[in-house]
Parts: C-alpha cells; structure tokens; sequence
C-alpha cells in the first residue's frame, strides 16, 4: 500500500527541442511518430520505460527529455512512461497519441516466391528475421546520441513511410521504411556515427547493414548491391558503408532505409536536417520487411 501512495501520475507537456537535433513533428505524436517527453529533474535515466523497453534520455537546455518511438501499430490514446526517481520514487507519465492515416500502396512482384514463399524458404526466413529483430531492438549506453541525421543516398524518395501495401494484390505488413531511389553502385552513407553491430543477405532485404547509434536508436539499411563494414566497425557521419542495389524483394535499385527507436519502427524523415523527401511517381520498388 505504501508503494501504491508513492506512484505519482504526471501528465507532461511534449516539447519540441530546439538544440537537442533534428527532430521534426506535430506537437501530438502518431504511430510512426516520437513523443518526446520531458522528466522530472530528479529522475533516474536508467529507468525510463515505454512498454517495458528502456528509451532514450538526453538533456536540452537544462532539461531531461525522454524521446520515445512510437510503433505503426500503437493506438491512439493515453500511452504512459514509467520511471523511478534517484531516490528510488515510483512516477507515471503520461502522453497522448493521435490517429494518423497512411496510404495505400499496390505493387507488382514478379518473382512470386518474395510474396509466397515456398515451404524450403520458410526455415531460412525464419532464423533471419530473429536475427533482425535482435538487431533492431539492440541496446548500447551512450552519454551523447545524435538525433541529427544526414541523408544516406542523393535521390528522391519512391515511397514513404507507413504505406498500407499489398503485394500482388495480398495485404502485407504497412512499410515501415523509406525507400530512395538510386543507379546501383550509388554510395550509401552513414547518416550519424554509430557501431555496425551486424550485415548480411536475407531473403527479403538482401544485403543489409545495421548501425547502432546508442539508447536503443538503430539504423537499417537494405538492398544493397555491395557492403563495404563489417561487425564491430565504428563508422562516422557520412562515411561510405556500401552501395545501392536491387537484392532482396524489389523491383528495381533503390535503399530501403529503417530507423528504429525504442524496437519500433519510426519515420527516418523525423530525423533528416533537410526537406529531402520529395516523391516521385515511382510506387512499385518493393521493400524490406523488417
């Protein structure tokens, strides 16, 4: 019963931060959105969670805010941190998300066994999706996160984040990427420093680079026609990890770009410096399935 008088809930005001990076979005957050969230002074960063998984915490202007990933899948309505304060206090916090609708994409692939695979695909699917997912949601301690991000490839975006698709004409999960349209061979670069804590060649990505940026903020690259890391390598803002291809599920060359916050999948264009994101006409590249 004590415990229960000490759990204090805290509705706090989302802020925008002006220094803290590039971050950009409506005050209310969506699913594929950030909320960012500011905390109690005394609060402990270690202990700030959003559906049990820790997120990331940075100072701006004298202030503790925590920036939390929202997933496509979220309902709108009161979502809630929790948290401990220094002396070991209990808090809630809450946030509002709003509804967004996203539009639908339809695209044709002609290699069938991408849309449906056969059952000798399965197993290999399988064991390369844990490995993925284990990437995503990988967690690094970092005193300093960048949330400003280069773009990785010059080109102009072919599909936007969050589409409803289908496949063929078969429902499919929404894209939970960006997709930029590149001739193969174009550099793909890092768009803030970061580990690469893995690569490889997956049945629907292809050749794919993850980096890791620190707090639970990762970074998925796919369709790669040439990779140019390995595991373990510490890679700056701009430098080269490899090249735009047409591997994996797709129908022409493109980079197929995933941000994940938190172990959900947000818009990359949040976090870009510039308005870099024109679409074109082009809706049919395929994608990843993160």
């Amino acid at each position: 019963m004590h415990h229960l008088k000490q759990l204090t809930l805290v509705t706090l005001l989302l802020l925008l931060p002006t220094g803290a990076g590039a971050l950009t979005y409506d005050q209310t957050p969506v699913p594929g959105g950030i909320a960012t969230i500011r905390l109690p002074a005394d609060v402990d960063p270690a202990t700030v969670r959003y559906r049990e998984r820790r997120v990331l915490v940075t100072r701006e202007a004298e202030r503790t805010i925590a920036v939390v990933g929202l997933a496509l899948g979220a309902k709108p309505g009161t979502h809630y941190l929790s948290a401990r304060t220094r002396s070991d206090k209990p808090l809630k916090l809450s946030f509002q998300v709003s509804a967004k609708d996203y539009e639908t994409q339809h695209i044709t692939i002609k290699d069938k066994r991408k849309v449906n695979p056969e059952k000798r695909d399965m197993e290999r699917i399988s064991r390369e999706q844990k490995q993925i997912k284990a990437a995503l949601r990988n967690w690094s301690d970092a005193d300093t996160v960048s949330l400003e991000f280069l773009k990785p490839v010059d080109g102009p975006t072919s599909s936007t984040f969050g589409l409803r698709r289908f496949f063929n004409e078969q429902p499919r999960k929404p894209h939970s990427g960006l997709d930029i349209a590149a001739p193969e061979g174009t550099p793909i670069r890092a768009p803030a420093p970061g580990t690469i804590i893995n690569t490889g060649d997956y049945f629907f990505n292809g050749n794919t680079v993850f980096i890791d940026h620190g707090q639970g903020l990762v970074t998925m690259y796919c369709h790669m026609h040439r990779i140019d890391v390995e595991t373990g390598q510490q890679v700056a803002a701009g430098e080269v990890i490899g090249a735009v291809g047409m591997t994996g599920r797709v129908t022409g060359p493109h980079l197929h770009w995933g941000v994940s916050l938190n172990d959900s999948r947000v818009d990359p264009t949040l976090f870009m410096t510039e308005a870099e994101t024109a679409t074109t006409g082009m809706k049919d590249i395929g994608g990843a399935t993160p």
